[in-house]
């Protein structure tokens, strides 16, 4: 079994933060982005469509505050969306009726804490 190159290795994390793959430098496709180690390609990160982008915000968000939306208390829920809203989720088409699904609260509410953190 081949080793992975160090490089690769290493960016796994990033990858799988941002919802994107590591390929190996014959995988690689010129929309991938290029990963060079002492002037040589190693391989490419290929980033993810749009499909499931407010599926990974909402994941980190929920790593970063140590709960799932749902059982956040409702500090750390104004807390969330206003990362959320920090990130850009809230300019995706239908996000906050997502994300108000994910808190078990209504869309109205979701406004509220948006119309709050602005002030």
């Amino acid at each position: 079994m081949a080793r992975r190159h160090p490089l690769l290795a290493a960016l796994e994390p990033v990858a799988d933060a941002l919802g994107a793959e590591l390929v190996s430098a014959k995988a690689a496709l010129p929309s991938d982005i290029p990963l060079h180690w002492d002037g040589k390609l190693v391989g490419g990160l290929r980033l993810p469509g749009v499909q499931g982008t407010l599926d990974r915000m909402i994941t980190a968000v929920e790593a970063e505050l140590g709960a799932p939306l749902a059982r956040l208390s409702r500090e750390d829920k104004q807390r969330a969306v206003q990362l959320l809203g920090d990130r850009g989720a809230f300019a995706l088409r239908k996000s906050v009726e997502y994300v108000a699904d994910a808190m078990s609260v209504s869309r109205f509410t979701i406004y509220n804490y948006l119309n709050s953190a602005e002030s």
